[in-house]
């Protein structure tokens, strides 16, 4: 067999050209051996690891021989987790760190073996026995077939990662949230059939009800071999044959289904059979679209209650990594009572994603095309759109993902109207089940009209706009809230994706003062914000900024924020503010009127 380097992200090494490879979809659902735990580590604050040659691991052999470097009895890390959090010294760190481990392993006659990880933050050079692929994007998984590069017994695993911020790099220099460094993900050791099933999509249609969609791959691109997809609970089997390109796709009438929804968020056991190879998940079926200003899910209008927040575990300060963080996180949000969740402003862990569809929650996922992006430059754009793929990927059968997102605050041009076009045309090549949605923070005031008001062509390309609008906080009022009234997009759904204000747990102050940082005010202006709402009259959802107060290099208020972005609902040790209750109040309202 020719070695393999198998990557979602690929960059030659003398071309610089890249080249997208296909992930193995449901890599949960196989045969993995984890290597998550201690790993040694290198802090490389100069970059010299590369003409050190580290990722051979020498150690002397002779008298002569000499090394300025040893990953033994030095500094260890755990995987999965950022490094930020791990040790004071690296709680600012942004540069390369040398990750190492040995293990045990063994070929494996007839099979296939694959390094996956879940992520690394941001870039990562992967060398096993001292092979090398490389990988860009912190937020999406990758994999490196390694069945020729394993040798029997010790095997030796370095992996450079380097989380310095660049122009070019998505997101680019500057970004509202904490920059964590390291393999902040799950790494597996996957193993398959020779020929296995490379990927397989079931869904439903985006609008009808029996319309089942299957798509599926051979990793080998051989002709009439038999696939067949099971709903054991439906007594349902479909036979479906591959063409030369090893794939065979079938659009089948099924009226048994019971759609999954955030009420009833069922899910079904399938598997999907080939000659070698057998996989089987949980997944839902359900139909969502847009009918003139209303989102419908199940055929049904629904308002978005919705909640953000970041993969961060705020209490000990780091990022989140693990199905318990997950747990943490979603419960909260369940405790607010919401129906949706935006996953802001990168795509979160596969445990969180996991469990939101069994807890009954829609998700908005989004690449982090976050302000400042060179919209110009083509290695950036072909970057985003590696990046929307593994997301889509990775996530295509998880039928909780009503939204994809494609950018957030960007300002107009016709080169961004060019970029993000070819990403909304990347994704509908993959998916067309979802609503692909954007947020913008142009929205403001025109005098002479009364109105808010928004021009923005590229919104005309969207199903679902989104505004982020600070009302009282980095936006005077310019009229009272009960005269606030909006013209925006008035054809299309419209979701306040971002509004609030900060707010320090526990603080006292006037709710007439901005500048007080108190609980009060931020409930005053939540309640201002929440009686504008009702001047909207395409408003089809809502969702603060954010759940928890996180970490951001942006705020300098010393005492205030102290290295924290305060606009949480609930501070960073786990407290509501009084805005939470009046966010959970007005969602059960809406609830009930669901409108």
């Amino acid at each position: 067999m020719k070695k393999h380097l198998i990557l979602c992200l690929l960059f030659a090494l003398f071309t610089g050209e890249l080249a997208a490879q296909e992930l193995i979809t449901n890599v949960y659902g196989r045969s993995v051996r984890s290597l998550n735990g201690k790993w040694n580590a290198i802090v490389d604050l100069y970059d010299q690891g590369h003409r050190m040659e580290v990722y051979k691991n020498m150690s002397p052999q002779g008298n002569t021989d000499f090394y300025e470097y040893s990953f033994e009895n030095g500094l260890r890390l755990n995987v999965p987790g950022d490094w930020n959090s791990q040790m004071p010294e690296l709680k600012y760190y942004e540069g390369t760190i040398w990750y190492a481990r040995h293990f045990d392993a063994r070929r494996e006659p007839g099979k296939r073996q694959f390094l996956y990880f879940a992520a690394v933050s941001y870039r990562s050079r992967v060398y096993l026995n001292g092979e090398i692929a490389d990988h860009e994007g912190g937020f999406t998984p990758f994999q490196v077939e390694v069945t020729d590069l394993l040798k029997e017994g010790d095997n030796f695993l370095t992996v450079e990662v380097n989380n310095r911020r660049i122009k070019d790099a998505i997101p680019a220099l500057s970004f509202d949230w904490w920059n964590y460094g390291g393999i902040t993900r799950d790494v597996l050791l996957v193993t398959t059939p020779q020929t296995y099933i490379e990927e397989y999509v079931v869904q439903l249609d985006k609008e009808q009800p029996d319309r089942l969609i299957t798509k599926v791959r051979l990793s080998e691109q051989k002709a009439g071999e038999k696939v067949s997809v099971t709903i054991p609970e439906l007594k349902i089997t479909f036979e479906l044959y591959t063409d030369s390109e090893g794939k065979a796709e079938a659009v089948k009438t099924v009226k048994k289904f019971q759609r999954w929804s955030p009420d009833t968020p069922k899910l079904y056991e399938v598997r999907v059979t080939s000659a070698t190879d057998c996989v089987t998940e949980q997944i839902g079926f359900r139909n969502i679209t847009v009918k003139g200003t209303d989102i419908y899910l199940n055929g049904k209008p629904m308002f978005m209650c919705s909640i953000s927040f970041h993969e961060e575990i705020p209490q000990r300060m780091g990022r989140a990594f693990s199905e318990a963080d997950a747990a943490m996180l979603l419960n909260e949000a369940k405790a607010l009572g919401v129906n949706m969740i935006r996953l802001a402003h990168y795509p979160q862990n596969e445990y969180t994603v996991r469990l939101a569809e069994k807890m009954g929650f829609i998700l908005w996922q989004e690449i982090p095309i976050w302000q400042g992006i060179d919209f110009t430059d083509d290695t950036t754009r072909r970057k985003a759109q590696n990046m929307l793929s593994e997301m889509i990927k990775r996530d295509r059968n998880r039928c909780a993902v009503g939204f994809w997102g494609v950018a957030n605050e960007t300002q107009p041009s016709k080169e961004r109207n060019a970029f993000l076009s070819s990403l909304l045309e990347t994704g509908k090549q993959l998916d067309t089940t979802r609503l692909y949605v954007a947020a913008f923070d142009l929205v403001r005031f025109n005098a002479e009209k009364q109105r808010f008001v928004m021009d923005d062509s590229f919104t005309s390309r969207l199903d679902v706009v989104a505004v982020n609008k600070y009302m009282g906080w980095y936006h005077p009022w310019p009229v009272e809230p009960k005269d606030a009234i909006w013209n925006v997009v008035p054809d299309k759904p419209l979701i306040i994706s971002e509004f609030g204000g900060e707010a320090l747990y526990g603080q006292s102050g006037s709710e007439d003062v901005v500048s007080s940082w108190s609980e009060e005010y931020q409930a005053r202006l939540y309640r201002d914000n929440i009686r504008m709402f009702d001047n909207i009259p395409n408003l089809r959802g809502v969702s603060p900024w954010v759940l928890f107060d996180f970490r951001s290099p942006f705020p300098f208020h010393p005492t205030n924020q102290d290295g924290w972005n305060r606009k949480g609902l609930i501070s960073d040790q786990g407290m509501r503010k009084k805005a939470w209750y009046l966010m959970r109040d007005y969602y059960q309202k809406k609830k009930l009127t669901n409108r």
